[in-house]
């Protein structure tokens, strides 16, 4: 179940005034595929920060759909931004949790959310964490095949939508490279998302 099988079918079904935020694996793994004028690459990134990035692009632009591409690792670290996001009208947003159990790019520790680190029987679940604040709409994948068949539906679901995709890590897993430099991608990333 490698991130790239997951990948693709966003990649296909991908609208052209869509922005896709991704960040860590997920970044390195989506550049490989290709880049749009609205993707907006977050590497190197804070973790933690992206799904609340992609909230003020959702509130910037509603007439926008926002996907934002999120490690599990990276999700721990900003766990109540799934409470803040679901307090505001964000309809437009969609949170992709790659949920691998480890900390893939800075050298493939366990995640506290993994099953394999943890004392318990039992990993944490995003997708119930995600319901009890309060998310419109969540799915959980299992596997590649599976999300190719429910993409669209999961994309046009009433959000805020979260989405878990349960892959496999990548042993190789490099840290992602920043595609240019952060001030001037920032600054052809903004006047795309003004005119686009």
């Amino acid at each position: 179940m490698h991130l790239r099988n997951y990948l693709e079918p966003l990649k296909r079904c991908r609208g052209p005034h869509q922005v896709v935020v991704p960040t860590m694996g997920a970044a390195r793994e989506w550049m490989r595929l290709g880049t749009h004028p609205l993707d907006f690459v977050y590497a190197p990134s804070a973790m933690g920060q992206a799904p609340t990035l992609g909230l003020g692009l959702a509130l910037a632009r509603p007439d926008r759909q926002v996907i934002v591409l999120n490690g599990d690792g990276c999700q721990l670290m900003n766990l109540g931004c799934l409470a803040t996001i679901s307090a505001l009208p964000v309809p437009n947003l969609v949170l992709i949790i790659v949920e691998n159990g480890v900390y893939e790019v800075t050298g493939g520790q366990l995640t506290t959310a993994s099953l394999r680190g943890r004392a318990t029987s039992k990993p944490v679940a995003f997708d119930t964490i995600a319901r009890g604040a309060g998310w419109m709409s969540v799915f959980h994948f299992q596997s590649p095949e599976e999300w190719a068949g429910e993409v669209e539906a999961a994309l046009s679901a009433p959000g805020p939508t979260c989405v878990v995709w349960k892959v496999d890590p990548d042993p190789e897993g490099a840290v992602p490279k920043s595609p240019a430099p952060a001030a001037a991608r920032a600054r052809d990333f903004r006047r795309q998302f003004r005119t686009l």
